[in-house]
């Protein structure tokens, strides 16, 4: 019996095996949670099914399609877990995006359009999961809410740029959405980990050398795993 035995969880930001979001799908399969596990669009369904597909829970996760842009997909998520689970215990939040043009550019140059789109895929959607969530777990007597943050949130990285903003105005969020939701016993909370090679990171130019720093820098002189990230 895990930890997490009997409870349900939606993850959103699964995209290939090294998303971290997908490291959390892992753990809390091994502590035994019902997974509601989302993908983002066609060209990344195939892979996300194969993921799932490994999991000791395969045959009972839901996978679903979710823009975290369109709210009506947004609903049809939540329509497809009460009428599966009956509802949700923990949403862990992994969306994360910036046109890679607007993270070449000095961040002065950064777009209304790229600005906007950071802003709502990176921040917003965190604030709309969590709108639909909260009946459900409310109704369950109370649950958790996880979202992941980057150090670019509080200082300037090179050419973090618009996604720096983006994720202060998450960790605000989170801050916000605490505050809202403590007295319905349901927790919010983002971690920042140290950066990790994932598909969002490979559109930082020079990712590699920030992974080099953190490397030579750290006290345990390497970069943190996805496992680690997961197992918090």
């Amino acid at each position: 019996m895990g930890v997490l035995s009997g409870k349900v969880g939606l993850i959103v930001g699964v995209a290939n095996k090294r998303s971290i979001a997908w490291a959390i799908a892992q753990a809390a399969d091994v502590e035994g949670a019902k997974l509601v596990i989302t993908y983002q669009g066609e060209r990344l369904e195939e892979n996300v099914r194969e993921l799932a597909a490994t999991l000791s829970s395969s045959a009972e996760v839901l996978l679903l399609p979710c823009d975290v842009t369109n709210d009506a997909e947004i609903d049809a998520v939540y329509d497809a877990i009460a009428q599966k689970f009956g509802g949700v215990d923990f949403l862990v939040h992994g969306a994360a995006y910036a046109d890679r043009e607007d993270l070449l550019k000095p961040f002065y140059e950064t777009s209304r359009a790229g600005f906007a789109k950071a802003l709502d895929i990176s921040a917003y959607s965190l604030v709309a999961l969590t709108k639909r969530a909260v009946p459900m777990m409310e109704a369950r007597g109370g649950g958790s809410i996880v979202t992941l943050s980057y150090l670019g949130a509080s200082r300037a990285f090179v050419n973090y740029n618009v996604m720096g903003v983006a994720k202060a105005a998450l960790e605000s969020s989170v801050r916000y959405l605490a505050a809202d939701l403590g007295p319905k016993n349901i927790r919010v909370n983002a971690i920042s980990a140290g950066p990790i090679k994932t598909l969002a990171a490979s559109g930082i130019s020079g990712f590699s050398s920030i992974l080099q720093t953190y490397r030579d820098r750290a006290p345990l002189r390497r970069t943190v795993e996805t496992n680690e990230v997961a197992d918090a």
